[in-house]
């Protein structure tokens, strides 16, 4: 059987800032349709720059020093700071309808009605149909959500996160976890999942990339990589995972 041929490649990638000094170093990966791949490290090990990369939305003091980046399809991005990545003088349902009429070829009146319907899928309060609100009248994970709806209005391919839950509760965390795991279920698209969590990584995506000072140090299936893993740094991220104490109850 013919192979299928990925939605995402990323052939040897280098980045480095304009006076030369290394940031990523032949970093190479793939993703298949619908797939989703855990991009894991420490901060500073090159992920998010790797990722922004995809969509070119590098910093100006970076560049591409080699490599090629194929995408086969549309790609939107969810970023780290929900919050920051909004307009804090726009309503949000405002925002949203925004993108969805550049995006989706429909009215104005019906980009409307897909940014509520978006929003109330992804959780969000059904009266935002009536009255809307400004970004900072909602909460951390609300707007994380907003972000989300966003990058689903493109109608994306290929959904890149870059530790979209860093910032919040840890309750809130695994909500929003929960909600792009059952998106993807329900919409199909491919995912690239930025983290330092090794944890999160695992239970999200089905295959591992961990990277360490701007190289991919080990990849493969994710119950390959934590079970029989090879390298010292992932066997190190696998250790400082924290296991839960003890629940049960001492005798006095």
């Amino acid at each position: 059987m013919k192979a299928v041929d990925p939605i995402l490649k990323v052939e040897n990638l280098s980045l480095t800032t304009i006076d030369h000094k290394p940031l990523v170093n032949d970093v190479s990966l793939s993703v298949g349709s619908g797939e989703s791949l855990g991009l894991v490290g420490e901060s500073g090990s090159g992920k998010s720059l790797t990722l922004r990369s995809i969509l070119g939305l590098l910093p100006s003091s970076i560049r591409q020093a080699g490599g090629k980046i194929t995408a086969n399809g549309k790609c939107a991005m969810v970023f780290q700071d929900p919050i920051g990545s909004l307009d804090p003088l726009s309503p949000i349902v405002s925002q949203l309808a925004e993108v969805v009429y550049y995006n989706q070829n429909v009215s104005r009146k019906a980009a409307r009605t897909i940014a509520v319907d978006l929003l109330q899928m992804l959780g969000l309060p059904e009266s935002l149909k009536h009255k809307d609100r400004y970004p900072r009248q909602l909460s951390g994970g609300q707007c994380q959500r907003v972000v989300i709806a966003m990058a689903l209005a493109r109608k994306p391919d290929i959904l890149l996160c870059d530790e979209p839950t860093t910032a919040l509760d840890v309750t809130v965390q695994k909500q929003i976890l929960d909600t792009i795991t059952n998106l993807q279920k329900e919409l199909g698209f491919a995912m690239v999942f930025v983290t330092h969590n090794l944890a999160v990584a695992s239970a999200m995506c089905g295959r591992l990339c961990v990277m360490k000072e701007g190289r991919i140090v080990e990849q493969g299936d994710t119950m390959q990589v934590v079970g029989h893993s090879k390298d010292p740094y992932t066997r190190m991220l696998i250790d400082a995972v924290l296991p839960l104490p003890s629940l049960e109850r001492r005798a006095e």
